[in-house]
């Protein structure tokens, strides 16, 4: 059993997108969020059936550490 963090936002068009950090490129979307987690899952297991058992090992090494906010000027 693998665990993933999931990076949740709104989008701009309605509906939910979700990012995986540490599966780069590994992201989705949904209507709803019950919808958008269902399409996480599909999309993580996915992803997963690509790697050999050393990639998989190395992604699970990364660790999400928290998300921050930055504000600029620009």
């Amino acid at each position: 059993m693998y665990e993933f963090d999931v990076v949740i936002v709104e989008d701009e068009s309605g509906g939910y997108v979700a990012y995986v950090p540490t599966l780069p490129g590994c992201h989705t979307q949904g209507d709803t969020l019950q919808e958008l987690m269902d399409n996480v899952k599909e999309a993580v297991e996915l992803y997963l059936e690509t790697l050999s058992e050393e990639e998989k090992q190395e992604l699970l090494r990364q660790r999400v550490v928290g998300i921050q906010k930055v504000k600029t000027l620009a």
